[in-house]
Parts: C-alpha cells; structure tokens; sequence
C-alpha cells in the first residue's frame, strides 16, 4: 500500500490520540493546581503551628549511624554502563547464592529493606540500591533523566555490572512499579519477582479509568507534575509533611524510632534532594494512554488491606492480567502500606516459602 495511503488512513487516529493526550494533560494540571492549593495550605498550617522550624528544610551535616551499621552490608559504588551515572548500593551475602536485588519506593532509600538484608543474607547475594537520584547515588536535576526506559536501563546495567545474568527482583511502591515494568521488558534477567504495594502502569490506569477514588488516594502525583512547588512544600517546617506521612500513627511505619526517620531524611535534606526523586512522578503520564500487557514471570503480591494509597481492588486487577498460576497474592490484614518495615516476619515467611525450591 502506498505511504500517501497509510499516512492518510491513520491520520484520524493520530489526531485522537493528540486530542485524547491534550485532554489528560488538562485534567492533570487542573488537578495539580487544586492539590497544590490543598497541600500549600497544609504546609503553611505546619509553619504556623511550628514558627521556630521556619519555611525551609534544616540541612543534616552528620549522616545517622544506622546508615552505616556494618551488620546490614558493605556499601559500594557501581557505574552504570548505559548512562556513565553511579549508584550507591549496600550488599552482603555474596557467594551464599542467587542475586536478590532490593528496590525501593518514595520517600525511602535503600534503608527501607533493612530487616530484609539482614533476614535474606545467609542463602542469598542481598543488594539494596539508592535508586538515581536518591541518597549518595548521582542524582541529574533534568525530568528527562528519568524515563522508565532510563530507569529500566539503570536496573539492568546494576543486574550486569554485579555479575548475574538474572536476579530475584524485590520492590517497594515505586519500586514495585520498576519491578513490573522490568519484568515486561527484560524477562530472561528476573527469576522470580517479589511486589510489595505496587501495580504495573496500565494496570493502574485502567483501574483509575473506573474507579476514580484511587486518584484521590494518589492526590499528591498531580501535585508533583508542577516544577519546583512540590519540592518547596515538602521540605517547609522542617520537611513536616514527610515526617507525617512516614510516623502518622494510622497510616505511617509503626514502631519507627527517631534515628531511623533520620536516616530518610538527611538525604532528602541536602542541596536539591528532593528533586530527582519527584522528577520520577513528572514522568508518571507521558507514555499515557498504556496498552495492557500481559504478565508472566512467576510473582508473590504482597498487599496491606489498609494501604492508604492504593485500593484492594488492584489486586485482583493485577490478577486479571496474569497468565495462570504465576501469581501468588496474599492481603495481610489490617496491615498498611509499609510492609517490608512494619510486617517484615511475616513478609519473610511469605518469601521463604515462595523461593524454597530455588534453595533446594
């Protein structure tokens, strides 16, 4: 058929999907504007009833010591082959067997799978990373340094540059999210998959299109499409809301002590810390609409029945797409969002017996 001819037949849906993409930009900005008036106005409130913490962010000089406790691994440094960029890593248990690669979600860093490097280290190579632009790890201000596809690249490269051909791959929220999307895209480097309170993309857009109060549990994305007010907002009073949303006693990480909310927060505090990881959610819609995709690399789904954030439906969305008995799901009861910290016995117990004939 000529070129003329197939130019001509699909021109009118290359214009519907421009109107349709022009169309959910302006519900996402329109969103953003009115979560950015809620969020200012928490931000103020917290300035106001805390004057002596001001409008800005104390900077930490000194690191926590739980950040370089020796009893959780060896911190190390690796170069990425894709992008030249480097990532922090903590590793231990190298030569007990198969990789088992930690990634992890906001506002977190590799500290967050604490209980997990301890508990994983005496059968397998356990490696937390700080993903890119996160803690120690090289950090590019530019939204565009954070794709998915340079982000999947960054997971491989890790894979690769540790010596593995393929890994268990184990993630958190947003690295849940880059856990679905690695296994879609590069199936012969994961084994098996551990997901912990995340959905794959199109399956969390598809669930969005009709249920639309998952958009509000997810208000705080739209306010992150906007340049530099997001940043401003959560590092005011002393970084509040972020205190907030990991110590609420409802709905943040139970028992978490004073030195270990520190050890979130100080590289949150430095100079454009929060910048990178927030670049990851202005990137959130630009691939939108998604095709749905199947899902085949065999998955334990762990999923707290009083996430905050994210709706027990999704679970049995994530289900639909999964080709059969590949999927083991399991909802902890009256267990929030934060499971690899709050539940990490019963996280374990899960895992141990999901990867038992990979260690038999």
């Amino acid at each position: 058929m000529p070129d003329l001819v197939v130019t001509a037949l699909l021109a009118p849906s290359r214009l519907s999907l421009k109107l349709l993409r022009a169309f959910m930009w302006s519900l996402v900005f329109s969103a953003a504007l009115v979560a950015a008036a809620v969020y200012g106005c928490i931000a103020l409130t917290h300035v106001l009833c805390r004057p002596r913490r001001g409008c800005c962010g104390r900077r930490r000089r000194v690191a926590p010591a739980c950040l370089s406790d020796p009893s959780l691994g060896e911190h190390g440094f690796l170069t990425l082959k894709s992008s030249g960029l480097r990532l922090h890593y903590v590793s231990a248990g190298r030569g007990n067997g198969p990789l088992m690669l930690f990634l992890h979600g906001f506002p977190e860093n590799w500290f967050s799978w604490r209980y997990q490097l301890r508990e994983f280290q005496s059968r397998f190579h356990v490696v937390a990373v700080d993903l890119r632009g996160y803690g120690p790890s090289d950090a590019p201000r530019e939204v565009d340094c954070y794709t998915t596809d340079l982000l999947m690249a960054d997971i491989e490269d890790v894979i690769l540059g540790l010596g593995y051909s393929k890994c268990i791959l184990v993630g958190h929220d947003w690295g849940a999210l880059l856990a679905w999307n690695f296994s879609i895209y590069y199936p012969s480097l994961v084994e098996r998959m551990v997901v912990v309170s995340g959905a794959p993309m199109s399956v969390y857009q598809d669930y969005c299109l009709r249920h639309i109060s998952q958009l509000f549990r997810s208000n705080y994305m739209f306010l992150f499409q906007l340049p530099w007010l997001p940043e401003k907002f959560l590092s005011m009073s002393d970084f509040q809301i972020l205190k907030t949303t990991l110590t609420h006693h409802k709905s943040g990480i139970p028992h978490l002590t004073p030195n270990e909310l520190e050890a979130f927060l100080y590289n949150f505090s430095q100079p454009n810390g929060l910048t990178g990881p927030i670049n990851y959610y202005r990137n959130l819609f630009r691939n939108f609409p998604l095709e749905p995709q199947e899902l085949a690399i065999p998955t334990l789904l762990l999923w707290g029945e009083k996430d905050k954030y994210f709706e027990l439906g999704l679970v049995g969305a994530i289900g639909s797409r999964f080709v059969p008995g590949r999927l083991e799901a399991h909802i902890l009861p009256g267990v929030g969002h934060w499971i690899p910290q709050s539940n990490p016995q019963e996280m374990h117990q899960y895992m141990w017996a999901f990867l038992q004939d990979l260690l038999d």
